[in-house]
Formats: C-alpha cells, sequence, structure tokens
C-alpha cells in the first residue's frame, strides 16, 4: 500500500471514531440544531480529517475544528473565520490553489503542505479536554508517521497545539529536546531533520485583537515553506 492510500485509510478511520463521548454528543448535536445562517446544509457532525497531499513538505497543526466551521464542511478549518485567515494567507505565500473555502468539493487544492490537529471534533467553547487531547493523540501520531518520509517543517498554531504536538512528534519518531521547547511567536526548534515552527492561533481573539497580523502569520508560513524547500 502507497502512503496516499495509507493516508486516506487512516482519514475514513478517523471520521469514523467516537471514542469521545461529550465530544460525540456535542458535535452531532450541533450538526442538527445548525447555525440560522446554515440551515440549509447538510452539517459533516463527524470527526474531520487532516487535509492535504501524502507527500507534504509541510504540515501545519492546529487546534480542532469548530463547530460551525469544520464540522459542518467536513475539511479542516474551513467555513469560519480563523481559517478564512489561514487559507488567505496559505494562497498569498503560494501553498493553495484559492484563497477561500467554503465547501469540502470547492476544488480548493494545497502545494505540498497538510492542515491537520490534535483534537478533530469540534469541541464546545472550542475547548478541548486535555483527556479528549490525550484520546486523540494516537491519531495525530499514526499521521506524523506517514508522512515523515518527505516531511521537512511544522507550523502549530497556538500553546495548546504545542503542548500537543511535541507529544505526537516524539511518540512518531523525532527527538524532542527536554526539557521541552517552550510556545512562543516565531520560535523555530530543530527536530532531526525537521524544523518546527510556533505560532499564534488564528483566531477571532488573535487576529481582531491584532497580536497576529496577516503580515505575521504570511511570514512563518514563508519562512516554514523556505525550511521545507517549496517554492
Amino acid at each position: 500500500m502507497d502512503d496516499s492510500s495509507a493516508l486516506a485509510r487512516l482519514d475514513r478511520r478517523v471520521a469514523d471514531c467516537r471514542a469521545c463521548p461529550r465530544l460525540v454528543d456535542w458535535r452531532e448535536e450541533v450538526a442538527r440544531t445548525k447555525r440560522a445562517a446554515f440551515a440549509d446544509w447538510t452539517y459533516w457532525g463527524r470527526p474531520v480529517p487532516g487535509f492535504g497531499p501524502a507527500d507534504a513538505r509541510l504540515v501545519i497543526i492546529g487546534l480542532a475544528p469548530a463547530a460551525h466551521g469544520g464540522n459542518r464542511t467536513g475539511r479542516m478549518f474551513t467555513g469560519d473565520r480563523s481559517g478564512d485567515v489561514l487559507y488567505q494567507a496559505m494562497y498569498d505565500v503560494g501553498l493553495a490553489s484559492q484563497p477561500t473555502s467554503v465547501s469540502a468539493d470547492d476544488g480548493l487544492e494545497l502545494y505540498g503542505v497538510r492542515v491537520t490537529a490534535p483534537v478533530h471534533c469540534a469541541p464546545p467553547a472550542n475547548k478541548p479536554t486535555p483527556g479528549e487531547r490525550d484520546t486523540c493523540r494516537p491519531w495525530l501520531v499514526q499521521e506524523l508517521t506517514l508522512l515523515r518520509p518527505t516531511l521537512k517543517a511544522a507550523v502549530v498554531l497556538g500553546a495548546f497545539g504545542w503542548q500537543a504536538a511535541l507529544p505526537a512528534f516524539r511518540e512518531a519518531g523525532w527527538t524532542v529536546p527536554r526539557p521541552r521547547p517552550a510556545f512562543a511567536h516565531g520560535t523555530r526548534v530543530a527536530l532531526d531533520g525537521l524544523d518546527l515552527f510556533g505560532c499564534f492561533h488564528v483566531s477571532q481573539r488573535n487576529t481582531f485583537t491584532g497580536r497576529l497580523t496577516a503580515g505575521m502569520l504570511r511570514e512563518v508560513l514563508r519562512t516554514a515553506a523556505d525550511a521545507a524547500g517549496l517554492p
């Protein structure tokens, strides 16, 4: 089985997961009740797998899908304002074929980059518990293991994602320094054969207040893409 087939199989298994009762109840309740603006949508209402090619050289790791974003569209970090900021920046630096994504069948392609998360279900108040994070970690470990032959760089969005990603990289075979590197925007950590970058999360709290500007996000993505050898 080649890497693309193995990753597609993993994505299907992720989408069928029901390991965390609180998250299952929440994502399905949101999919039933919907938001008025999306009343005519059929929500995905399941765990959201990663998105991007199996031979990605760069991975972007966030927090979790949004209740009316990825939980609606079925594609990681799309359908909400945070995703709009991320995909616009990816388009600006040449990592995406279009600046917006509204549904899983809108033709968006990613170039050499895969987008994923340590928690695959939309959590209440956008806050998964540490236990839910740890329960979901094996999916990220398996994904990183499959990506490892080509992966050269990673961007982690936010402190929660950073805390979840470092153990996953270690379990997938990379050597993580001890003590674990602290999260900071713009930080760069060398794991054997991979450069790990920290970036403030693309949450509305950060983007609306200017803590994370479009220019700051583009700078991190461009630096990471260069480290990954992407054009």
